[in-house]
């Protein structure tokens, strides 16, 4: 599985973007899509999640804010972010996740930059 990001950049406080993510390979073993970020100094977080039966969760910081969703025929995943604050400003992490009985397979994408100015 292959994961690419986009559509990061540099966004006013107030203001909206949206990422992708295009998957690639052998995306029928995956369970599970989700958004991760990594602030400057922070630990890398989870900030929404999709599962294939189509639930969803949200970090309790962008509730609200952004949304996650999947593109199957395109095999891409999105996070539309509103509302942006300075405290969004991190490196944006696409990851996959494959479910075995014993273990999981992680990938992830190589990230994409969003800057938020006060």
């Amino acid at each position: 599985v292959k994961l690419e990001e986009s559509g990061g950049g540099l966004v006013q406080a107030g203001g909206s973007l949206t990422l992708s993510c295009a998957a690639s390979g052998s995306i029928f073993s995956i369970n599970a899509m989700g958004w991760y970020r990594q602030g400057p100094g922070k630990q890398r977080e989870m900030v929404a999640a999709s599962s294939t039966g189509g639930k969803t969760n949200y970090a309790d910081s962008v509730a609200g804010r952004f949304t996650i969703s999947r593109d199957s025929v395109k095999n891409t995943m999105y996070l539309q972010m509103n509302n942006l604050t300075p405290e969004d400003t991190a490196v944006y992490y696409c990851n996959a996740k494959e479910d075995y009985p014993n273990y999981s397979m992680d990938y992830w994408g190589e990230g994409t930059l969003v800057t938020v100015s006060s």
